[in-house]
């Protein structure tokens, strides 16, 4: 099995059907949280392989753009078996893409390898911070939300039909889910890039509410 045909010809594949995704869950998002899953692999002797393409196929068939409320693997199996990827390692990566969405909190995303862990790490340092306060709005927007409105509160969620479709705006998400991040980093890797990016969204949020309540 030649592992680096396989993520070459992985990258390829991602790319062409996400690189005009309009959420925020776009070619360029899973090329950042390729490279940042790669930098944690290394840093926490994680295998390469199996994060790697992990990493590039966990957002080919989203739970949030799905009607069943779960995340499908049936086009990334697909894809794996047409490059005789062997079953134990498809296994492994399968479990981490359906299990790695934070999903409102609602369901454990709790990961039990340290391939997983990382995976998830990169995923959601890619969620805060300034990239993170940009992909919000950009996803508010895919899903026609407002801004801001004070009169709606921040949700806990029981359901994942309520993430899915709950009347909401974009600054709630802030306090839903990516402010809470930080405390739910895996690796102690991730931990430390996670820190940095928090404290620009807490200063972010400051300043919203200051300019929104200027008279």
């Amino acid at each position: 099995m030649d592992k680096k045909f396989i993520v070459e010809k992985t990258i390829e594949f991602v790319k062409e059907k996400l690189y005009n995704e309009g959420s925020g869950h776009d070619w360029w998002h899973i090329e950042r949280v390729h490279n940042l899953a790669k930098f944690l692999a290394e840093k926490e002797g994680a295998d390469r392989f199996i994060v790697e393409l992990s990493a590039l196929l966990h957002d080919m068939e989203d739970w949030k753009f799905s009607k069943k409320n779960k995340t499908s693997t049936r086009l990334t199996e697909q894809f794996l078996k047409s490059l005789e990827v062997n079953e134990e390692d498809i296994i492994k990566i399968t479990h981490i893409i359906k299990t790695i969405s934070f999903k409102g909190g609602v369901i454990s995303s709790k990961q039990d390898t340290i391939e997983g862990m990382v995976v998830q790490d990169a995923d959601r340092l890619d969620a805060i911070g300034a990239i993170g306060v940009a992909r919000t709005f950009t996803y508010g927007g895919y899903k026609n939300r407002q801004i801001y409105n004070p009169d709606i509160k921040p949700i806990e969620f029981s359901s994942l039909d309520q993430v899915k479709n709950q009347e909401n705006h974009t600054i709630n998400h802030f306090y839903e889910k990516l402010l809470k991040l930080k405390d739910l980093m895996n690796t102690d890797s991730a931990k430390e890039i996670a820190n940095k990016k928090h404290k620009f969204m807490e200063d972010f949020l400051e300043m919203f509410y200051y300019e929104w309540n200027l008279k």
